[in-house]
């Protein structure tokens, strides 16, 4: 492309102006770089960060600009890394000197000099976000793209500006971003990036867990999930964070039995779940859903492949899975878990025989989740079989309104026992002792069982029952 082309209408931001004019008033040649121009040729419309190169220092300009604007728009100054960042209402600007970078082996940051525009755009990750457009009013919206980034937009490639190899070792973070990109731009990655990222695999052992997560959740919440994944696996780089997953992709046959490819078939139910929700622990539900079963397949004569006990196996793999990762062990880990070791359970009440008793377990376990429960067990059917699709669809329909008939009736879901531990304590004349726990779990599972109602009368009397089956006198 002809590099003297303007395209002044992708800075028709007023701000574009505010900082043509302090770029101009210092003397510096200023470009906007990097995604913001990336996004404006694809339509993406992305205004969230801009980033600015001075070719010169990228802190004097911030502070120009900042002075030209109004008193909100304070500077946030970065000296060790010579950078500047300004919130101009729902926009951050990012300044910063153009300069040459170089790494040691060891780590990702860089020892850091000043240098061109040229050598700020080899510094890039991608040929895509190395595209420049000048902000200097002689100059203003003139493209600057020494390394075909426009062709690579039109073509769907992400590319490397230098040698892959050298850009993936010197920051291995680069081969998750160029897997990222890939997977939400919905793009190709060309074959020598791709070779780069086989190569320097090995070197996201030096990335801290929190960047390689920030990552992952980006793949996570793209269109189609399951392209990021599986560009993760056959570069090798998944088995160095995820190797759970790793663990359950291939086939085994013994005597002509096989059982299916499961790694392939999480990322069916992920990419099902992701046209269903925006919701990033339901998807990551879904990813580890079946983790469980490579650890627990196990081959027997006349009944062949079984999992038993996945769902529980995998909860508690969950719990480690976030640790390494450094994610938050919280709510959100426990909503993984409980999902996860909950994943089979509505499918037991499918069948007529079911008793209400368990219908009622079922939304008292999963508590608020339930709807999610029943999403990714939806997500989780994955036959090619029209018939049968439609039939296993039909099936969790029918759960669905037993679920409702008998939430209507019962009002099990987060359900406290009607009675008490202070009633209990009162009727008795107790302290806090462990017979006040037995009788409140004594209640519960009666009512789960459908022996009483759920309602206060009826929970007060087995109180009663209970307590004198304990040795306990009530009080008169």
């Amino acid at each position: 492309m002809d590099q003297n082309l303007k395209f002044p209408q992708a800075l028709a931001l007023p701000i574009f102006q505010t900082i043509s004019e302090a770029a101009d008033s210092l003397e510096l040649n200023s470009y906007v770089i990097g995604g913001f121009v990336r996004d404006f040729f694809l339509q993406r419309g992305n205004v969230e960060d801009i980033d600015v190169v001075a070719v010169g220092s990228g802190i004097e300009l911030a502070k120009k600009v900042s002075r030209l604007l109004d008193t909100n728009s304070k500077v946030t100054i970065f000296k060790n890394y010579g950078t500047a960042m300004i919130k101009h209402g729902d926009t951050e600007l990012e300044f910063v000197g153009a300069r040459k970078e170089s790494y040691n082996e060891n780590s990702r940051n860089p020892q850091v000099e000043e240098g061109t525009l040229k050598d700020d755009q080899e510094r890039r990750d991608f040929t895509i976000n190395a595209l420049a457009l000048c902000l200097n009013e002689s100059r203003f919206g003139e493209l600057l793209d020494p390394f075909g980034g426009i062709q690579d937009l039109e073509d769907k490639i992400i590319r490397t500006p230098l040698d892959p190899d050298v850009t993936f070792s010197d920051d291995p973070l680069r081969m998750l971003r160029a897997i990222r990109f890939a997977t939400q731009l919905d793009f190709k990655i060309d074959q020598n990036t791709y070779d780069g990222i086989k190569n320097n695999a090995s070197r996201v052992d030096i990335l801290s867990r929190e960047r390689i997560v920030a990552e992952l959740h980006k793949i996570m919440l793209s269109e189609k999930p399951s392209k990021g994944f599986i560009l993760l696996e056959k570069t090798g780089l998944l088995k160095r964070f995820l190797p759970e997953l790793t663990a359950l992709k291939g086939i085994d046959e013994i005597e002509g039995e096989t059982h299916k490819d499961n790694f392939y078939h999480t990322l069916e139910v992920v990419d099902n779940i992701s046209r269903n929700t925006d919701d990033l622990w339901l998807r990551w539900a879904a990813l580890l859903h079946d983790i469980g079963k490579a650890p627990t397949k196990k081959f027997q004569k006349g009944t062949g492949w079984t999992f038993h006990g996945h769902e529980f196996k995998g909860s508690k793999m969950v719990f480690h899975l976030f640790k390494r990762l450094k994610m938050p062990l919280n709510d959100k880990m426990k909503y993984v878990q409980l999902l996860v070791r909950m994943s089979s359970r509505p499918i037991a009440v499918i069948d007529e025989s079911a008793t209400d008793s368990a219908v009622r377990r079922l939304i008292h376990d999963a508590g608020e989740h339930l709807d999610d429960l029943m999403t990714l067990c939806e997500a989780d059917i994955t036959t090619k079989n029209p018939k049968r699709f439609k039939k296993y669809l039909n099936n969790f329909k029918k759960v669905r309104r037993k679920v409702e008939e008998v939430e209507e009736r019962d009002h099990v879901r987060n359900f406290q026992p009607p009675v008490t531990g202070k009633e209990i304590m009162k009727t008795f004349n107790l302290k806090p002792c462990r017979e006040i726990g037995m009788i409140k779990s004594y209640i519960k599972e009666s009512i789960l069982d459908g022996v009483i109602p759920n309602e206060h009368d009826a929970a007060r009397l087995l109180m009663i029952e209970k307590g004198k089956e304990l040795g306990l006198e009530p009080k008169h």
